[in-house]
C-alpha cells in the first residue's frame, strides 16, 4: 500500500494517485493512520483546540492532503484550512466531499505542486487585495507525504516561507527504522516512493539546516500492516488475496516538529 496522500514529486507518482483517488478512502489503513496523525498533532499543539473567547483559531496549511481525511479531522480546530495536493484527482474527490452538509466549510482545496510561498493559488493575506501577499500560516501539516518527496530541503524551505513568525510545522510519516522499512510498500506501488520512511537524525539535521528552530523528531505511534513476504507477492492489486499471503509487520511513525523564528525573512535568512 502507498501513503495516505499523493506524491509531491514529479513523474509517475501523481499519475498513480490520480488513478487511485476514487477508491482511496476505501482502505481502512489510511483512515486509521489519519486518525492517529490527527491525535498526535492535536496533543502536541494545544493552540489547535477549538477557539474560546479571546483565543482565535489558527490558519492551517496541509501539504499533500490527498482526499482530505486528515483535513476534515483538523479543520474544525482552524480558522482557514488550506488543503494542497499536486494530484488533481485527489483534490476532485475532496471537493466532492466538501459538498456534503456534514463536511467542514472552512477547507480551501488547492491543486498545485507548491514550490513558492507566494504562489497565486494560495489565498491572499488580505481578501481586499486579491493580488497581494499570500496568506501565511500558524501551522503546516503533512501526513505520509515526506517519503514521496525527492528534494526534502526544497519542500521544507517552502514550508518555512509559508509560516508566520513563530508558526510551526507538524509532519507525520513512517520511520526509516532499517532495511525492513522498505516493505511498507508492495513492489507494484513503488512508483513515486523516494525513500523508505523518515530517518529521524537526518530529518532533524535537515530541518535545522533549512532554518527551523526548536526542532524535534518524536516517536508518535506504531501500526501493524500486512506486507509482502517477497517482492511482488501481492501482484498488481498490491494486497493479499490468497490464504497465507503476506506477513504482519509493525511500523513506527514519527512526528517532525519545528518553528519559524520571529522576524525571519521569507528567504529563510
Amino acid at each position: 500500500m502507498a501513503s495516505a496522500v499523493s506524491s509531491l514529486s514529479t513523474g509517475n507518482g501523481n499519475e498513480r494517485f490520480n488513478a487511485e483517488a476514487a477508491n482511496w478512502d476505501k482502505n481502512p489503513f489510511v483512515h486509521e493512520a489519519s486518525k492517529l496523525a490527527a491525535k498526535a498533532i492535536i496533543q502536541q499543539f494545544p493552540a489547535l483546540q477549538k477557539a474560546r473567547p479571546g483565543r482565535p483559531k489558527l490558519d492551517v496549511l496541509e501539504i499533500g492532503c490527498g482526499t482530505g481525511l486528515l483535513s476534515c479531522m483538523l479543520a474544525p480546530y482552524a480558522r482557514h484550512y488550506v488543503a494542497v495536493d499536486a494530484a488533481q484527482g485527489m483534490i476532485d474527490v475532496l471537493k466532492t466531499k466538501l459538498q456534503r452538509s456534514e463536511s467542514p466549510q472552512n477547507i480551501i482545496p488547492v491543486a498545485v505542486l507548491l514550490e513558492d510561498p507566494e504562489d497565486r493559488h494560495l489565498p491572499p493575506a488580505d481578501e481586499n487585495e486579491p493580488d497581494g501577499k499570500r496568506l501565511k500560516f500558524d501551522l503546516i501539516t503533512s501526513h505520509l507525504v515526506l517519503h514521496h518527496i525527492q528534494d526534502l530541503k526544497a519542500v521544507l524551505t517552502t514550508m518555512l516561507g509559508c509560516l508566520k513568525d513563530g508558526g510551526s510545522v507538524a509532519l507525520t510519516d513512517f520511520e526509516d527504522a532499517g532495511p525492513e522499512s522498505k516493505r511498507f510498500h508492495p513492489q507494484s506501488k513503488m512508483g513515486g516512493v523516494e525513500r523508505h520512511g523518515i530517518h529521524a537524525e537526518t530529518m532533524e539535521r535537515l530541518m535545522n539546516d533549512v532554518g527551523f528552530v526548536n526542532v524535534e523528531i518524536r516517536a508518535a505511534w506504531s501500526m501493524d500492516k500486512t506486507v509482502e513476504k517477497f517482492e511482488g507477492e501481492f501482484g498488481h492489486e498490491a494486497k493479499a488475496g490468497e490464504p497465507g499471503q503476506g506477513v504482519v509487520q509493525s511500523f513506527p511513525f514519527v512526528l517532525c516538529m519545528g518553528e519559524r523564528k520571529w522576524c525571519q525573512s521569507s528567504d529563510g535568512s
